[in-house]
């Protein structure tokens, strides 16, 4: 069983895997393996002081695969779920590890994440600069675009399209900020 200090039950003897698989147990010979000692089994010297080990409390219901009867005894509690992506993520766990659905929820859940921390970053007194954070300006100045030309790099392929999957995003949003003042000035405007 996973999780426990005991040592896995051995599927095949040495006999059975010889018959088996040609050329299985060449190394056996301790003469030939320095790190013998190291790597036999001995009962009281395994270092594990608990049967199972003591479970990390947990501060919120966590996310567990349908593949596992339960949550391992210690997790990562760096980023807990909140917002929109945080159910995203926790409506990813209801699928199988080996299904796509379960990978392509938790990338989308990552990128409505990076989305919403753009947003909280205009209520801060220092928003996202999409100029320097970008790195846009090292291309001018440290020779970005001179290394590209004449080179076989793989990113020549899609340098087309950095432009609009980087800066995009900011061009709609701007835009969108530009109409819904002009709808709203022109809502004003109509009452006076």
């Amino acid at each position: 069983m996973t999780y426990t200090s005991q040592r896995p039950p051995i599927s095949e003897s040495s006999d059975q895997l010889r018959a088996r698989i040609p050329g299985w147990g060449v190394d056996l010979d301790p003469k030939n393996r320095p790190s013998v000692p190291k790597l036999q089994y001995q009962e009281d010297l395994t270092g594990a002081h608990w049967e199972f080990p003591e479970r990390q409390p947990e501060k919120w219901p966590r996310e567990r695969s349908p593949e596992h009867k339960f949550l391992t005894p210690v997790f990562g509690t760096a980023c807990p779920p909140r917002g929109l992506s945080g159910a995203i993520r926790k409506f990813a766990y209801r699928y199988s590890e080996g299904r796509a659905a379960h990978w392509l929820l938790l990338m989308a859940g990552d990128r409505v994440d990076a989305v919403e921390n753009h947003l909280k970053s205009f209520l801060t007194l220092h928003p996202d600069n999409p100029i320097t954070e970008t790195g846009v300006l090292s291309e001018f100045s440290h020779h970005g675009i001179a290394s590209r030309l004449g080179q076989k790099r793989a990113d020549l392929n899609h340098q087309p399209l950095d432009p609009i999957i980087v800066g995009g995003p900011w061009i709609l949003a701007g835009g969108l900020v530009y109409a819904a003042c002009r709808a709203l000035k022109k809502g004003i405007g109509s009452r006076s």
